[in-house]
């Protein structure tokens, strides 16, 4: 036969309306419409939740959009109101170095009563970042002496 006049039959099935919805699937179930049970067992929990982000915690970036433990924080945070938290945070940390300073204050009064020298060291000129981190703190501390030196002590009593 020549390929122009080859025959080709075509057949055509109907169906009546009743037998349609029989044969055919009529429900769009590819288009996202789950049932009440579908959904409650696609939904994750928070115990499901937490235990993804422990599995994928280094694998989510830094910082960033989103997706970022950046976001997790600030999100998390203005949810929870840690801003009222940070500010009393700040709030006794300011306290805090305040009774540094006036520990440091009375530690030198003892100083100069001990040694009756002068230590030139303005407790009110010392940076708050060197009064809260202990390294520091505890450098300036050892820099006053705790007992009298030998230049001011004199023994006057003679035998």
């Amino acid at each position: 036969m020549d390929r122009n006049t080859e025959k080709i039959d075509l057949i055509k099935k109907v169906y009546s309306k009743t037998e349609y919805p029989k044969i055919i699937d009529t429900q769009f179930q590819q288009l996202g419409n789950l049932s009440v049970n579908q959904e409650i067992e696609e939904t994750v929990t928070v115990n499901e939740f937490f235990e993804l982000y422990n599995e994928l915690f280094y694998d989510i970036q830094a910082y960033g959009g989103s997706n970022s433990h950046e976001y997790l924080v600030k999100t998390s945070g203005e949810y929870i109101n840690f801003d009222q938290d940070n500010e009393i945070i700040v709030a006794l940390r300011a306290e805090i170095t305040q009774l540094r300073r006036d520990l440091l204050q009375a530690q030198i009064s003892t100083a100069e009563a001990l040694t009756g020298e002068k230590i030139n060291l303005d407790v009110d000129n010392i940076e708050d970042a060197d009064l809260s981190g202990t390294k520091e703190y505890n450098e300036i501390l050892s820099t006053i002496p705790s007992t009298p030196t030998e230049d001011n002590t004199t023994n006057t009593t003679t035998f």
